[in-house]
């Protein structure tokens, strides 16, 4: 039954609005220059490195989220899972490559519950139960082998330079490390985070070398690196000490997987995006087959905002619903992308009152957290890499396993503990992302290409149910003529269904546009919003590359 689930699925998402490249048939052969934005400089100046050695974007993909595994410790590792969205430029081939966590063989459906059935607070996000087994390391080798240039060796040196001789602590990360103190003391993190028990001032050096130690065997032995072996046996030894429930079996079953990714069109514009286990991709088509129907370059912002708050609340309701593991469930993904069901939800939209959220069809019952982590790549040639990847909260569960210098991930979270009761993240889910053993838990993770006639765009971001919305708004905004670094600038605002409320950044809504929300009927809370966009676009006409990095973070966009 599970064969015939996943086989539906994965023939609706081949099938299913794969567009016609006529509007591309411009398309330059190569842009002859190379553009990487990613979350922290160095992780950026290892893939340029790469990039000088020869390598492809893929190559350097690899290097960017190896190297954002040592020194943004906070948002991924290898503890943690990822997607990657890959463009081949010479024959145009798409892909996703899944190496999202799994659930592990002991889980089971109601792990995270009480005798009561009540949902024991903290279980799934700050013990060794939290953690899913990891795909990271798995989807490194698996990119490089497959699509790469170099050897998979070569590609991780960067990452293991940046841990075995460290890297100056920034402001960002030391106030992800204050955060976890304590956590930090009560274990093996103390001494990699913490200076004599005390959290470590800027500029502080921060090494990490049993990290080298275990990056060094990955990079000689490949994924039975990591998942057979010495490696292995210390990572279930220390998880079982810690209350886990990891085996040897888990590890050497781990299977990255690739899927076809899903594919929209907005107003002539092609869009490519994650499919599930990923919830980003199919919500990121229906909010725009949605907003197809209204002219936005017409209406007034609060008008604006009011539509685009409208269709995400829709899309969230759905994701809820019906979301989770390819593999383990059907879901109407041809519905769901289709413009007829679009037109369906438009048409419960007023323009001048907003729907609350109780009053759509309720979920018969969330997503990746907040410390995830984004790059965009694309190389002289026109490969292309989205890549977003995490570990969860900060440093996910923030327990480190003694000998191999890895963080837990605590992406457990992002399964349904218990239909309709929230996750660390406010999103609530229904049975189709409950837990179940071997079983990857849904995410909000959204890499995602946007191709118009005179040039492309390759973005993402971290957020958790942020992702979706950020990238909604970015798309539209570039779409709309504003360069991609500006719209990295613009205030932001998101709706996800549950809580039925309106969150913006400090001057992203004017007061008068705040007056006219509130009534339509809006809830408004004024907020910090979290994101960290990483955009790369190439125009066809000029050749410009651009690569530009949230002003929000610390990351850089460079082009060579």
């Amino acid at each position: 039954m599970k064969v015939l689930s996943l086989l539906r699925v994965r023939i609706l998402l081949v099938a299913f609005f794969v567009l016609p490249l006529s509007a591309l048939a411009d398309q330059p052969q190569r842009p002859g220059k190379a553009g990487i934005a990613s979350a922290h400089q160095l992780a950026t100046e290892a893939g340029m490195e790469i990039l000088r050695q020869g390598g492809n974007a893929f190559d350097a993909a690899v290097a960017v989220s190896a190297a954002l595994a040592v020194v943004e410790p906070s948002s991924s590792g290898l503890g943690g899972g990822g997607f990657w969205l890959l463009h081949r430029a010479s024959d145009r081939f798409e892909t996703m490559v899944d190496a999202r966590e799994v659930a592990p063989r002991a889980a089971t459906h109601d792990m995270f519950l009480d005798e009561q059935g009540n949902v024991v607070k903290g279980r799934s996000t700050a013990t060794a139960l939290a953690a899913g087994i990891p795909g990271e390391p798995a989807g490194f080798e698996h990119i490089s082998k497959n699509y790469g240039k170099l050897p998979f060796k070569t590609v991780l040196q960067p990452a293991i330079r940046l841990a075995r001789d460290g890297f100056p602590l920034n402001t960002r990360l030391r106030g992800g490390i204050v955060a976890k103190r304590d956590t930090f003391n009560a274990g093996a993190a103390a001494k990699v985070f913490l200076n004599k028990g005390e959290v470590p001032e800027v500029g502080f050096i921060i090494k990490q070398p049993e990290l080298a130690k275990t990056l060094t065997v990955l990079a000689e032995r490949g994924a039975d690196g990591f998942y057979k072996g010495p490696v292995a046996k210390q990572l279930v030894d220390g998880v079982k000490k810690m209350g886990g429930i990891w085996s040897l079996q888990d590890l050497a079953e781990y299977q990255v997987k690739e899927r076809q990714p899903v594919y929209g069109e907005y107003h002539g514009a092609r869009i490519i995006s994650a499919p599930p286990p990923s919830s980003g991709g199919i919500a990121l088509i229906d909010a725009l087959n949605i907003l197809s129907g209204y002219d936005l370059k017409t209406i007034d912002n609060a008008t604006r905002v009011h539509l685009v708050v409208e269709a995400s609340r829709r899309v969230h309701r759905d994701r809820a619903q019906y979301f989770g593991d390819p593999d383990f469930v059907s879901m109407p993904v041809e519905q769901l992308l289709s413009p007829h069901y679009a037109a369906g939800q438009r048409a419960s939209i007023r323009m001048d009152r907003a729907t609350p959220s109780d009053s759509l069809p309720s979920i018969t019952a969330p997503p990746a957290g907040t410390q995830t982590t984004h790059f965009s790549i694309i190389d002289a040639d026109g490969n292309r890499v989205a890549g977003t990847m995490s570990i969860n909260f900060f440093f996910g569960s923030g327990l480190m396993v003694p000998g191999v210098g890895i963080l837990l991930n605590n992406e457990m979270d992002d399964f349904v503990a218990k239909p309709g009761v929230p996750n660390g993240f406010r999103l609530v889910g229904a049975e189709a992302n409950s837990i179940a053993p071997g079983k990857r838990p849904l995410s909000s993770m959204t890499p995602t290409f946007v191709e118009r006639g005179d040039g492309v765009m390759v973005l993402g971001t971290p957020g958790g149910s942020y992702i979706m919305g950020m990238v909604l708004l970015a798309t539209l905004d570039w779409l709309h003529g504003v360069p991609a670094d500006e719209l990295v600038k613009k205030g932001r605002y998101h709706h996800q269904y549950m809580p039925d409320v309106l969150s913006f950044e400090p001057g992203a809504l004017s007061e008068s546009e705040q007056a006219t929300l509130k009534k339509y009927g809006h809830n408004l809370r004024e907020s910090r919003q979290p994101g960290n966009m990483q955009i790369v676009t190439w125009d066809y006409k000029s050749g410009e590359v651009k690569a530009v990095s949230d002003p929000r973070g610390v990351g850089v966009g460079v082009v060579y």
